[in-house]
């Protein structure tokens, strides 16, 4: 076990609960033995290229602790794409500040720098041991049960689409359609998750569209037509990468970012709420709205999973201790021991499995139609959730004539 320093970065996009695993990481180090002093990269790997470096020891103790209550990224976050003409001075960085140890929190992109990062110093003869720590609401990594972050997101989307589903279905001599856009570029485990706000058979969502299925406008149509005539409004949740057979995007986005990724949402001047509110309207001549909460579930903390806090928090702690094994090159995972009670170990698994795609959710968890989901995704997420709030209505008891 070699002693040096350790440097910590957070990339991509924020969630409520990231800010949680950097305080794990900042507690494990100032227990080490093996770690000296500890940096915060200030807006990534971008940011750690130009030394724009916190002295995260020198943090008072009540500023880490309250970290584990302060959504979006304290650090500041990136999407810096690596170059190889980058490795050169992210080693030269590394060898001025004697850093030894390397951690990054995020997800599939983020996985992928630090395997480059620690190989590249692996070839250069220059020792370091480089551990990441899951990050992404989108819950789409490999080798881990699910992601700190993800239960907060959907918490937020499920009290959306409940709520946003009771003004709609008392809404519904005026507006007979509402539409609500998740985030999940390749996976829809978001989307999904907001079938936790029904609870009665006309209650919201009615229909999920998840990018693991390929979008057909026909049958969409006939689907939301059956809902309106049954309920007299239909409420649709779509996660933002659904596409057609051919591959193109439902929200016909063109824009690509630093990683070649298709940007939707109002980043990528496109919506699929916005295209699936069009075909509603035209086919069918009514009136609807949409929603695109975008970022906002991404740093919600009113809505805060406290066993999401405490996940990300022991994920951190789990990541230095990796590090003092000498374990380099890979990510921290949750492994899920049981549902009812609910009970998690933590593991790991190599960066390379987790850097290479999204991991798109089982077939088993959506119904044959492909536009819900099944029961086995209702246990999955039961134990993330925990009791979704009751509303009560009005029962049907009219005036006599």
């Amino acid at each position: 076990m070699i002693r040096g320093n350790a440097v910590i970065g957070q990339s991509g996009g924020p969630t409520t609960v990231i800010n949680s695993s950097l305080a794990g990481v900042i507690d494990a180090a100032r227990r080490s033995d093996a770690i000296a002093d500890v940096y915060g990269m200030n807006y990534g790997i971008e940011g750690f290229m130009n030394e724009w470096l916190f002295d995260l020891m020198a943090q008072p103790p009540e500023i880490i602790h309250g970290l584990r209550r302060t959504p979006s990224s304290a650090l500041g976050s990136s999407r810096h794409k690596l170059k190889d003409e980058d490795f050169p001075k992210i080693l030269s960085v590394l060898q001025k500040y004697d850093i030894r140890y390397f951690f990054l929190i995020g997800g599939n992109d983020t996985m992928d720098t630090i395997h480059r990062v620690e190989a590249y110093c692996r070839s250069q003869g220059y020792e370091l041991t480089g551990v990441g720590i899951p990050k992404t609401v989108d819950n789409d990594l490999f080798g881990t049960d699910h992601t700190p972050g993800f239960a907060s997101a959907a918490w937020s989307n499920i009290l959306n689409v409940k709520q946003a589903g009771m003004l709609a279905r008392d809404m519904k001599q005026v507006d007979q359609f509402v539409i609500y856009q998740t985030i999940g570029r390749d996976a829809g485990w978001l989307a999904a998750a907001t079938a936790m706000a029904k609870r009665d058979e006309d209650d919201a969502p009615h229909l999920i569209y998840a990018p693991e299925h390929f979008f057909d406008r026909d049958k969409f149509l006939a689907a939301a037509d059956q809902c309106i005539r049954r309920f007299g409004w239909v409420s649709v949740v779509a996660g933002e990468g659904i596409r057609y057979e051919d591959g193109t995007p439902v929200s016909a986005s063109v824009v690509k970012d630093k990683f070649s990724n298709t940007e939707f949402g109002a980043m990528g001047g496109a919506s699929v709420a916005i295209t699936l509110h069009s075909m509603l309207s035209s086919e069918f001549g009514l009136r609807g709205e949409f929603q695109v909460p975008e970022s906002l579930i991404m740093s919600d903390f009113v809505r805060a999973i406290p066993v999401d806090l405490e996940e990300a928090y022991r994920c951190g702690i789990e990541a230095v201790h990796l590090a003092e094994q000498g374990e380099s090159g890979y990510m921290v995972t949750i492994e899920r021991k049981s549902d009812n009670p609910y009970e998690v170990v933590y593991g790991r698994v190599p960066l390379s499995n987790v850097a290479i795609a999204a991991k798109p959710m089982p077939m088993e968890y959506f119904n044959a139609a492909g536009n819900f989901v099944s029961d086995a995704f209702i246990k999955y997420m039961k134990p993330l959730t925990g009791e979704i709030p009751d509303f009560v209505r009005l029962k049907k008891i009219m005036v006599l004539k």
